[in-house]
């Protein structure tokens, strides 16, 4: 399923978490951001999550 990629995500994180996830990414063959979408949409798969389906033009930036 192909995703419109058009939000930036920065996160702060320990050496070790970063370690961590270059290891899965590299385990992988992914990029560290392709591994972190991986595990975010297995939790949700997981735990039966669902991204809101109100209007996103609501939350976006303006230009």
């Amino acid at each position: 399923m192909k995703h419109l990629k058009d939000e930036t995500l920065s996160i702060r994180t320990s050496a070790e978490i970063k370690q961590l996830l270059r290891q899965a990414a590299a385990r992988e063959h992914r990029s560290a951001a392709s591994m972190i979408e991986v595990l975010i949409l297995g939790y949700a798969q997981q735990h039966n999550l669902q991204p809101d389906q109100t209007d996103r033009t609501t939350t976006q930036r303006k230009a």
